[in-house]
């Protein structure tokens, strides 16, 4: 079982610069970074950041169709799919560098799904994650860093980068390059750790500070999810010991037993090439997803780990889980986004292990009298949830009072 305290001291400066908060003006550096946050930087020139990480659905996936289906956001060629749904960009700063922690024997920070932006580049896995997309072909598509260089240097903000960087720091030569592009990253992360990002807005930040009442059905909810459902174990909900508000997430990982989404277009990529001749995906429906395993496999001095963590996936934020582009609106859940409501997710942790075995998704939220067999079979968590014995109601309550995490305040993408 996961130490519920284990990451609250190491959240640091930057928490409580986001809590000090309240609506302030962006420092330079963050006005850079949200420039080219929301510019679409990409060969063709139509998506960005925003794009799939929007301030709108709680930062990520703002496409209401796509969400309800397959959930993985096409790329700026169209016809070219990842494999996994679009994280939060929100509160993704406050995870620290990836790390194994030998006491608790697991891994903890990094950004991605899977972890890959470890933060030992740049020293801040935000940063190692926002140079990511700009040069994936199934992401932004830019042939190079070169070419991300030269159109921040035409844009309207160029000028505000050498305020930031200093006079003659987008330098796009072969020379100064490469480190015009990590400061192109830092700038990102900078926004994404401004408190325009993560706001700590919510109604339960109020209720915190003594500034609201929550529902007896929310009152319920925040009661099961701290006991019965066993929910705070992965998404702390404790403030820190300085006072920082909760995070609702530890930065570790873990294998829930989430089913395959069948939807999920990265089975058709068989069919798609990249440039250079290369298919994206060569196992096409027969592709598993290794999550941090996988990743792990990569890193010699971690790939001796791989097998446990075969499976496992980052524990995302519940901060602004319910948030979302207008009433009605349907956001995806899971890394694949095989859940399509908050409802589903709490009734698949109560009874993933009670129900029987089904082939396929079955239709419909709550009324599922089965699940299907995991994706991953192995490194399942059996210990925190899948039979938490939790009524009908007590699954509403946990609905309820997860949305109260959502920030309130909106964002200009000027």
């Amino acid at each position: 079982m996961k130490k519920r305290n284990l990451f609250l001291a190491t959240l640091g400066a930057g928490l409580l610069t986001a809590m000090s908060a309240g609506a302030v003006e962006l420092t330079p550096m963050e006005q850079l970074g949200k420039s080219i946050y929301f510019d679409n930087i990409s060969d063709p020139n139509s998506i960005g950041c925003a794009s799939c990480h929007a301030p709108r659905a709680g930062w990520t996936g703002p496409i209401a169709g796509i969400n309800q289906h397959g959930a993985v956001y096409r790329g700026a060629v169209p016809q070219r799919f990842g494999n996994r749904k679009p994280p939060s960009a929100a509160y993704a700063t406050l995870s620290p560098i990836l790390h194994y922690d030998e006491v608790q024997n697991l891994f903890v920070g990094g950004n991605f799904w899977d972890g890959r932006a470890t933060g030992l580049i740049l020293g801040n896995p935000a940063a190692d994650q926002a140079g990511g997309p700009f040069l994936n072909p199934v992401e932004q598509n830019m042939p190079s860093k070169t070419s991300v260089c030269e159109q921040v240097a035409g844009a309207a903000y160029a000028a505000l980068f050498e305020e930031v960087w200093g006079t003659g720091s987008l330098d796009c030569s072969l020379a100064g390059v490469d480190i015009t592009y990590d400061r192109i990253a830092l700038s990102i992360a900078a926004y994404e750790a401004s408190p325009e990002v993560n706001q700590f807005s919510s109604k339960y930040d109020a209720y915190l500070a003594g500034n609201a009442q929550l529902t007896d059905q929310e009152l319920q909810g925040l009661e099961l999810f701290n006991g019965k459902a066993k929910c705070n174990l992965c998404h702390v909900s404790e403030t820190g010991s300085n006072g920082e508000p909760p995070v609702f997430t530890d930065f570790t990982y873990d294998n829930l037993g989430v089913p395959i989404n069948p939807e999920n277009p990265f089975y058709n990529m068989d069919q798609v090439y990249l440039d250079d001749g290369s298919v994206i995906n060569p196992l096409g429906s027969a592709w598993i997803d290794p999550g941090l395993g996988g990743f792990l496999a990569t890193v010699p001095e971690w790939a001796a780990l791989a097998p446990e963590n075969y499976g496992k996936q980052k524990v995302p934020t519940l901060r602004n889980v319910a948030k979302g582009a207008g009433a009605g609106f349907p956001k995806a859940y899971m890394h694949n986004g095989v859940f399509k409501s908050l409802a589903e997710v709490v009734h698949f942790y109560n009874t993933r292990d009670v129900l029987p075995a089904c082939e396929t998704m079955p239709t419909g939220t709550i009324g599922v009298d089965c699940w299907p067999a995991p994706e991953v079979a192995v490194n399942v968590n059996h210990t925190e949830l899948g039979n938490l014995g939790l009524s009908g109601d007590e699954e509403a309550a946990l609905v309820a009072f997860m949305g109260t995490l959502s920030d309130t305040e909106k964002v200009s993408t000027k």
